[in-house]
């Protein structure tokens, strides 16, 4: 899907590792931020990162930065809506969303989601691993952009399952035998699970 937009989520507050950015947290001697581009590289026509703040700080990556337009700290919804005002611009039709935290996404991400889309006849397509359905990762359609800025805005909706749940979706399971490909950095732990991942190669 040479015309979807992948947008990476890397506007979260990072609480639980202490503030900051936690997708510039290194792994494999890179940052997380990097492994997400690479993988989402290849399967989309374009990338963008979602961010708030000062954008120079992910220059080094040289993606467009697109700030959330919801006021306040709103959240991934903020920053689906912001990727799909980019995309927007941008004449693509859909996009892709997925935690900038989120260093073994799948290499089948996007067609997978969009073949199960196609075959539900639904608008958004879910990815999902153990057990586990992971709203931020999705696919979904352009069109929905103003249903989802009125929702933000007017209706103050935070949570992406209920968006979703909101219109006809597809789930799609990712097998987690070896390490969850939707295993995200939350904790400082977390890093050293993640390394230890990308030191046995097992996620390639």
């Amino acid at each position: 899907m040479r015309d979807c937009i992948g947008v990476i989520l890397a506007g979260g507050l990072a609480q639980r590792m202490g503030g900051g950015d936690k997708p510039l947290a290194e792994i494999a001697g890179q940052p997380i931020l990097q492994h997400v581009i690479d993988r989402l590289r290849p399967q989309c026509g374009l990338l963008a990162i979602n961010a708030n703040g000062d954008p120079a700080r992910f220059s080094a990556f040289g993606l467009p930065v697109v700030a959330d337009s919801v006021e306040g700290f709103a959240g991934p919804l903020a920053g689906v809506l912001a990727g799909m005002d980019f995309a927007a611009a941008s004449g693509a039709a859909d996009v892709l969303s997925a935690p900038g935290d989120t260093p073994f996404l799948p290499a089948d991400l996007v067609s997978r989601l969009e073949a199960a889309r196609k075959q539900a006849g639904a608008g958004i397509a879910v990815a999902a691993s153990n057990g586990r359905i992971h709203h931020a990762v999705a696919l979904w359609p352009v069109a929905l952009r103003e249903d989802l800025r009125r929702a933000l805005i007017e209706e103050g909706e935070r949570k992406v399952s209920a968006f979703i749940g909101r219109y006809a979706n597809a789930v799609v399971g990712w097998p987690a035998e070896l390490y969850d490909p939707f295993f995200n950095v939350n904790k400082p732990e977390d890093l050293a699970r993640a390394e230890a991942i990308a030191k046995e190669g097992s996620h390639g």
